[in-house]
């Protein structure tokens, strides 16, 4: 299976769906969208919205989604098996009061 997730460095929902390819040990390519022009352009034109996450499955684009969704995704397509390991972050949840202030620090992204 192939899988390449856009994610930003530190989000909520980024971390969700990390989480979720660990919990099922998948490998998976994980772009920056933040620190790389050309991997937000490439979700953006894949895709065909802004948005992130999205997670790419075998060709197959899965824009907007939480971990939570990409396990669900995963799941009812026959791509993993349920297993009992919990997740080492929320699957389901955006940033923190605390991320998000840690991120005002940050560079912002005009394009």
């Amino acid at each position: 299976m192939k899988i390449i997730a856009y994610l930003k460095p530190t989000c909520g929902w980024s971390m969700g769906v990390r989480a979720i390819m660990k919990k099922y040990q998948l490998e998976y390519e994980d772009r920056d969208i933040i620190n790389k022009p050309e991997q937000y352009a490439e979700m953006v034109e894949k895709s065909g919205q802004p948005l992130s996450p999205c997670v790419e499955i075998d060709g197959q684009m899965l824009a907007d989604v939480s971990g939570e969704e990409v396990e669900n995704y995963m799941l009812s397509n026959g791509l993993v098996e349920a297993n009992e390991t919990a997740p080492d972050a929320p699957t389901n949840a955006a940033c923190t009061d605390e991320e998000h202030e840690a991120m005002r620090s940050k560079t912002i992204r005009f394009f």
